[in-house]
């Protein structure tokens, strides 16, 4: 018995360890969405992940998979900072976009270089919302795996400089009040006090921040708030729905 709850610590003071490491090392290497990776770091990432599981069950000699981690992050670090610097090795790591259709020809052979065949092209168009080719201009396949469409001038949506208008430039919503409680950093952000978040609340028929789970400060002098739910409250909405149902059973049996 003993043993096994030795083990058992070990196995977890390994596996924290390795989660630990693989946090560092995703953190050295950026953050990236899998759509954005590249062939490279998805490679990477899978041996990393993998060199971690195996840390966290190795008893005997667990650093040997550690700096076997770190030395595939230090390489991904390090390519990253080549294909910043260098075009050359960027395209041989990263490679270079395929123009896939242009003006109305489809390219076949950079098709067939991208592994891709004519009904995947096309799930790609339906997929992005083109279900007639005439509406695209060129489609590219980035080195990510994704393929981006440029609409016909024809077929692109309406901007409102094509209708010669100016409208005001919309700024990103500024939270201020979270679960309750105020966020003063985002609040000088935001060029608005205390006072100017008092007086806003109130107007809205809020007491305090205490009231509000969420509060945006919009351009201008525009607050939209978000009420806090109570205990009250969620416990009477599955009451009315129970009553509702009771209701309908009963209309239904008449």
């Amino acid at each position: 018995m003993e043993d096994i709850l030795q083990q058992g610590g070990q196995i977890a003071l390994t596996a924290l360890g390795s989660l630990a490491a693989l946090f560092l090392l995703t953190k050295l290497s950026g953050n990236k969405q899998v759509s954005q990776m590249n062939l490279f770091d998805y490679v990477m990432g899978i041996t990393i992940g993998s060199i971690a599981a195996e840390m966290a069950s190795e008893l005997e000699s667990p650093l040997r998979p550690l700096w076997a981690m770190v030395v595939y992050g230090l390489t991904a670090w390090g390519i990253a900072l080549l294909t910043n610097r260098s075009i050359r090795v960027r395209r041989f790591i990263t490679g270079k976009p395929l123009i896939l259709m242009d003006s109305g020809v489809i390219y076949r052979k950079n098709l067939r270089r991208a592994r891709m065949d004519l009904n995947e092209f096309l799930m790609y168009c339906r997929v992005s919302g083109y279900f007639d080719l005439n509406q695209i201009q060129t489609a590219i396949l980035e080195h990510n795996g994704t393929v981006t469409f440029l609409p016909a001038a024809m077929q692109r949506p309406v901007t409102p400089a094509d209708l010669s208008m100016q409208p005001r430039q919309e700024l990103l919503q500024t939270p201020v009040v979270q679960d309750g409680r105020v966020l003063p950093e985002n609040l000088q952000k935001a060029g608005r006090d205390g006072v100017w978040l008092e007086r806003k609340l109130r107007e809205k028929g809020y007491h305090g921040p205490e009231e509000v789970l969420l509060a945006m400060a919009a351009t201008g002098d525009q607050l939209t708030v978000y009420p806090m739910e109570t205990k009250k409250e969620a416990r009477e909405i599955p009451k009315n729905s129970r009553i509702l149902r009771i209701i309908r059973n009963i209309l239904l049996f008449l």
